[in-house]
């Protein structure tokens, strides 16, 4: 952004300074001549990088080349070897979770098996009010 108001800017000057070119004497518009290409020579080259990523595409299909890049059969591995550790890191943590998830249910039902009332004690309605009020109670 900056740079574009910088060229934008540099344009208009030389555009201003160019416009009274024509009233100048032949030698004066020599000696201008003669410095601005003396000004161009020592001015500072500016490095363009391109992006090296091409996308081509074609029949359907589309691939990214970087250059003239040759990945071969290890170069291929490597770059998979990402895919691999994250599809591992997927599937142990679904397995962490259903673990966790079966200790919890075998938690509940030792604990419902082991307390002193039934099972359907549980499903009755009166239980959760029951539970409540002796809840409010103990407050």
């Amino acid at each position: 952004m900056l740079t574009l108001a910088q060229d934008q800017f540099g344009q208009r000057v030389a555009a201003r300074l160019s416009s009274g070119n024509d009233d100048l004497p032949y030698d004066i518009t020599e000696r201008l001549r003669a410095a601005r290409m003396q000004a161009l020579a020592k001015r500072k080259v500016v490095a363009v990088r391109t992006a090296p990523a091409v996308v081509s595409s074609g029949r359907g299909t589309a691939a990214l080349h970087f250059g003239n890049e040759v990945f071969g059969f290890w170069g291929r591995l490597a770059s998979a070897i990402p895919l691999v550790a994250l599809v591992a890191g997927l599937f142990m943590i679904q397995v962490t979770q259903e673990e966790r998830r079966t200790n919890e249910i075998a938690e509940v039902d030792a604990a419902l098996l082991t307390d002193e009332l039934p099972p359907q004690a549980y499903t009755d309605p009166g239980f959760a009010q029951f539970l409540k009020t002796k809840a409010i109670e103990a407050q």
